[in-house]
């Protein structure tokens, strides 16, 4: 741990945030320093990482200020199709920043930017410096025309094509889909340049899709060596010292059927009325030690990425699937949060400590809700020993998801699509997932470790990461209000309750799954800060990320931290300064991989959903409209959990408009009416493989 160079730069950073009073040299920082000359090598390296992180900005004539003097955000870049995008602001509190086309600074949607403020009414501004790439890999369509060779992405939010020297061709003919790899990103005058690494052969499967998905973001698949190496050496060990037995316990895991990787399990016990729950969740870190080979992977791909079918893991399989998943009979080193809960469900005790567990059961949401739900008898039958425990679950989750709806916690309950595979890997079924009581017991169960684990640290004062979620921005909620005055909800006046009052307004109605997708997509992404803001979403004043640290690196990070408080009663100073500089760089790289992740998971249901929809073609269908636009409809069909589009210029009856402030598609003559939540037929006209759409036409009534 470079503990001088923390102390240096925290110096430096403190130094231009609170006593320059105006951007200065680095000679002149040097100065007011008093460094000695051997100090100003250190000096140069310090400021160049800070420019790095975002944190300090140059001037054109090389002089250095924070960004916030000077009126700067930092953010990633969301770029729209036609040009123009949004920097979403690293810091909470701080609204979207529209940017105007010519604006941009050819920034790449994703991109960690640097920009202006100019007009701070409109939001408005312009990106002064691209801090950080995001892509490396695209596909496109390769093109030679008139002595000059370029390729079309096939990510619209690219607006531009790369050009392509003839060195850089692989033996590439006019027409072929390509991958390739920027060498040289765009500036305002000059377009990107790349090289072909691989000639894409005729898609006949989703199966290359989805390889082609994951190497275009450059999602790491294969562990490099020297990680292979470390894990190979790892032994089984369980060291009973300084655990606590709890083997004895009675302790199940609850997962989907397809899970492998089992990071948490419970136990529950109630005992005068007063309930007592424990998480138990993997002890990664017993295997995985910070700035180990694993840990610095780790920390690069941030998160697994799952899809249908298949998993990247974060970790190596022998940790994830073996040594550190809660398998059934097995001995396992975990960390246990033991709850104490009143009959309100006010958390009344807490205790954390390492334990050693053993599964009795490896159960599946559907099979726990065959026991509480269904009352099956032979699965009652089956797991005669543990419904005791199952019934008491069931009590603790609805005493717990009260109390958390009573405190103005958001329950979307949005319905997710699940595809299900043959043997082949193609999809032969696309449906709405399964969401049962078995799901909110765990959901309720984590939570409220999460928020044990995220109060204790912070009670304690020591640094740690939260998983933070931001206000809506009032703006957002002024651009929902003609699409709630379209479902006759009418809001007076917006402010820090607006949300809350909508989602009371809608609950129950059957057009609220519909609305929630608006009022989700109207909400700030969570992320990942070392600052505590609370958990709007959750309505949590305290929240973390502790229970999954297989599949997340925070959770690992959060489970160290936590450890070592525990053994120790505290952190060493060593350990603060060390967390103090590398928690922050954490969570801006774990949010971004998280980001990253979903990319790729949306893209490859995608084209799961083209691909099962291919032989739909001709096909009728009934379903509802889920959207509108001066472009046309989207239509969510009932059959199956696919969302389709009705291009406007299919309807041939009228010239459709788009009434932006009631949101309804009316005709010019006819007067015939569609809005959001109306039942339609339709038929599949056209299924485009490469741009992942599907296109319906209208059947007339």
């Amino acid at each position: 741990m470079k503990t001088k160079n923390v102390y240096f730069k925290e110096a430096v950073l403190d130094f231009l945030k609170n006593r320059a009073n105006r951007p200065l040299t680095l000679n002149e920082i040097s100065g007011l320093l008093g460094l000695r000359k051997s100090e100003k090598k250190l000096l140069r390296k310090t400021l160049k990482a800070l420019l790095k992180s975002g944190e300090i900005f140059r001037t054109k004539s090389g002089r250095y200020g924070t960004a916030d003097k000077m009126n700067l955000i930092t953010g990633v870049f969301e770029a729209h199709r036609d040009g123009y995008g949004f920097v979403i602001p690293d810091r909470h509190g701080q609204r979207d920043i529209f940017i105007p086309p010519r604006k941009t600074l050819a920034a790449m949607s994703g991109d960690r930017v640097i920009a202006r403020i100019e007009n701070p009414l409109k939001r408005e501004g312009t990106i002064l410096k691209v801090i950080e790439r995001k892509r490396r890999k695209i596909i496109g369509e390769f093109i030679q025309e008139r002595g000059l060779s370029y390729v079309i992405p096939r990510d619209r939010k690219i607006p531009y094509s790369i050009i392509i020297r003839p060195k850089n061709r692989h033996n590439a003919r006019n027409g072929d889909t390509v991958l390739l790899e920027i060498t040289s990103y765009p500036t305002m005058t000059r377009p990107p340049e790349g090289k072909i690494i691989k000639i894409i052969p005729e898609i006949e499967g989703p199966s290359q899709e989805i390889d082609l998905i994951l190497e275009e973001y450059s999602v790491r698949r294969r562990f490099p060596e020297n990680v292979r190496k470390e894990v190979r050496n790892i032994k089984r060990d369980i060291d009973l010292k300084r655990r606590i037995d709890l083997r004895d316990m009675l302790t199940v895991t609850i997962d989907g059927e397809t899970a492998k990787d089992f990071d948490d399990a419970v136990s529950i016990k109630k005992k005068d009325g007063i309930y007592i729950l424990y998480v138990h969740i993997a002890d990664v870190g017993h295997y995985v030690g910070w700035e180990t080979e694993l840990d610095i992977e780790a920390r690069k791909r941030g998160t697994s990425v799952y899809f249908p079918g298949g998993v990247i893991p974060m970790l190596p399989e022998r940790l994830s699937n073996d040594l550190c998943s809660l398998v059934p009979g097995e001995d396992r080193l975990t960390i246990t949060v033991e709850m104490h809960f009143n009959h309100d469900g006010e958390l009344i005790k807490r205790r954390f400590y390492p334990s050693v567990i053993r599964s009795n059961e490896r159960m599946t949401y559907t099979s726990v809700k065959k026991i509480l739900v269904d009352h099956e008898r032979s699965e009652r039958q089956k797991y005669e020993y543990l419904l005791e425990m199952f019934e008491t679950m069931e009590e603790l989750c609805e005493i717990l998801r009260s109390r958390r709806m009573e405190r103005g916690s958001l329950d979307f309950d949005l319905p997710e699509p699940e595809i299900l595979l043959d043997i082949q890997g193609r999809p032969e079924n696309i449906v709405r997932a399964d969401r049962n009581l078995a799901h909110m017991i765990i959901e309720e169960f984590m939570i409220a470790a999460n928020e044990a684990v995220a109060t204790y640290l912070e009670e304690k004062g020591i640094p740690s990461i939260y998983r933070v979620h931001e206000d809506p921005d009032p703006a957002k909620l002024e651009e929902l209000l003609p699409i709630l005055r379209a479902f006759n909800i009418h809001i007076k006046k917006i402010d820090a309750h607006t949300f809350h009052r909508i989602f009371k307004k809608i609950k129950g109605r059957p057009d609220e799954e519909i609305l929630n997708v608006f009022l989700l997509r109207s909400l700030k992404q969570a992320r990942y800060s070392p600052e505590n803001i609370g958990h709007f979403g959750l309505a949590s004043r305290c929240y973390t990320h502790f229970t999954s640290p297989i599949r997340r690196y925070p959770d690992l990070v959060v489970h160290r931290i936590l450890k070592e408080v525990i053994h120790d009663g505290k952190v060493s100073k060593k350990k603060r300064r060390y967390l103090e500089e590398m928690l922050p760089d954490i969570a801006t790289q774990s949010s971004r991989a998280e980001r990253i992740a979903d990319e790729v998971e949306r893209d490859i249901v995608s084209v799961m959903r083209v691909w099962f929809m291919k032989e739909k073609m001709g096909e009728e269908f009934s379903g509802i409209i889920s959207g509108l636009s001066s472009h046309g409809m989207k239509i969510q069909l009932k059959e199956y959990f696919v969302e389709c589009f009705l291009p406007l210029s299919s309807l041939e009856d009228d010239y459709y408009i788009f009434d932006e402030k009631n949101y309804l598609l009316t005709g010019k003559y006819k007067r015939r009416t569609f809005r959001i939540g109306m039942p339609v037929k339709v038929r599949i006209e056209r299924v485009d493989i490469e741009e992942r759409e599907i296109f319906a036409g209208l059947i007339n009534n």
